[in-house]
């Protein structure tokens, strides 16, 4: 790369950092001081709703576009392309089909924001062509695919950066509460309270014809046939064919953050506990092995947890309480969204909006600036930027982005296991080197997921 490249992109970072109100979109003048010649190419994956309600398959999009040159768009909904297209100035090629494209194209960069059951097929077959790869969060839809994903990305050599923000934005109170925590002004015995909020409960729907310029199959690609409805498309996270409900949605921001502060971001927990309640289209004690694998079938309606409390033990001790609402014994903390961190010597709690309690808000400034350097040092030595600035800075050096795939899927396997947990109804044992639950078939049974290989092959 250019040195002109690497002078923008540090610019393009600090001005992101600072402007907190829209920290991934850069202005039209600041993207044109870049040489031309040196941007990469970059092809969008899913980008419905760009121009209206938000979303964030069209706003990594638009990100992305401010740092390399889109060439290619693609989205199974006509609307959808015809509106991005438009708004990168109407010269770009669109598809609706993925494999047409990287038939067609050859771009350096893809992102991809499409539902999450399509994350992991998508991102194999860029990888595969030689992309780099932006995939928002969640990025799996089980085990399986996070197993999977990982050895694509060892074997390939890219470079592969998860939308977690929470790494790396948010006026970096996630990244100071990880360094408290590890620094030891907790003390020992750290927990982590979770709070993520739980998935509506709604259906069953009614089944109406699909809408002009939608193609239904291939939505759904890896998935079982299902019938349309606005809500089994608009609202997929609460469908556990297309996602994981509140588990992965919010979980895989949060338990993200907690597990990398307790040092527990390369492994996983050893046991997992707890209760909740499904949707209520779920009746008690729904098999859903068979359902998976299309030997029983649910009503049309949201199928996620919809409240739960799991508790996940680590092998260092720490335990981490995954709630949809969390309020202690005595009533005095109570929280529906953040992460609180308890130690020997005391507590912090850190959501997106704050980040309190006495062992950082007591600290000098001589503290402070030791926080700050810390800070840093987490970020891989580098001062933080916004997400998409690492990712483009990550492949010109070829160092490992701040979300990298590998502690991702680790996060994603803690969502996962606190699902299956709730879908087989008991406690589980879970051996984070082998990937696989200790003497439970029917667990075990719930990692991977069938799909129509036609959509994906």
């Amino acid at each position: 790369m250019k040195n002109t490249r690497r002078e923008f992109l540090k610019t393009t970072a600090a001005v992101a950092a600072a402007a907190s109100a829209t920290p991934y979109i850069f202005t039209s003048s600041q993207a044109k001081a870049a040489d031309k010649n040196s941007k990469l190419t970059v092809a969008s994956i899913g980008v419905g709703g760009s121009l209206g309600t938000f979303n964030r398959g069209g706003t990594i999009a638009r990100s992305a576009a401010q740092l390399g040159q889109t060439i290619a768009v693609c989205d199974v909904v006509d609307t959808h392309n015809e509106e991005f297209n438009k708004k990168m100035g109407g010269k770009l090629n669109m598809y609706t089909d993925y494999r047409e494209l990287f038939a067609k194209e050859k771009p350096d960069v893809v992102t991809i924001g499409t539902p999450d059951h399509w994350h992991v097929p998508i991102a194999i077959k860029a990888l595969e062509s030689g992309c780099h790869v932006y995939c928002e969060k969640p990025l799996t839809l089980t085990v399986d695919e996070g197993k999977q994903i990982t050895k694509v990305v060892k074997e390939t050599g890219k470079i592969f950066q998860v939308g977690t923000q929470q790494r790396t934005e948010m006026k970096r109170v996630f990244l100071k509460a990880v360094a408290v925590v590890q620094s030891g002004r907790l003390g020992d015995n750290i927990d982590a309270f979770v709070a993520i909020g739980g998935a509506p409960d709604k259906g069953p729907f009614k089944e109406t014809p699909v809408p002009e310029g939608i193609n239904w199959d291939k939505w759904l690609g890896p998935a079982a046939v299902a019938p349309y409805m606005e809500e089994r498309r608009k609202m997929f996270r609460w469908f556990l064919e297309y996602s994981g409900g509140k588990m992965t949605d919010w979980g895989a921001h949060h338990i993200d953050i907690a597990q990398w502060a307790l040092g527990q971001g390369h492994t996983g927990p050893v046991s997992v506990s707890g209760t909740g309640t499904m949707g209520s289209v779920v009746p008690k004690g729904f098999n859903f092995v068979d359902f998976f694998n299309g030997k029983a079938t649910l009503p049309n309606g949201y199928n996620a947890a919809v409240t739960f409390g799991i508790d996940l033990k680590f092998g260092n001790g720490s335990n981490m309480h995954v709630t949809n609402h969390y309020k202690s014994d005595d009533g005095k903390v109570d929280f529906g969204n953040g992460i609180l961190f308890t130690g020997s010597k005391g507590r912090i709690f850190v959501n997106r909006g704050k980040i309190t309690g006495a062992p950082i808000e007591s600290m000098t400034e001589s503290e402070q600036k030791d926080l700050d350097a810390a800070v840093v040092k987490l970020y891989n030595g580098k001062e933080p930027t916004s997400h998409m600035a690492n990712f483009f800075d990550c492949i010109e050096s070829g160092e490992q982005p701040i979300s990298d795939v590998f502690t991702h899927h680790r996060t994603m396997t803690s969502c996962h296991l606190c699902n299956i947990n709730l879908m087989v109804g008991h406690d589980l044992k879970w051996d984070p080197k082998k990937e696989d639950f200790i003497n439970d078939k029917m667990a075990s049974a719930l990692l991977s997921r069938p799909s129509r290989p036609e959509h994906i092959s």
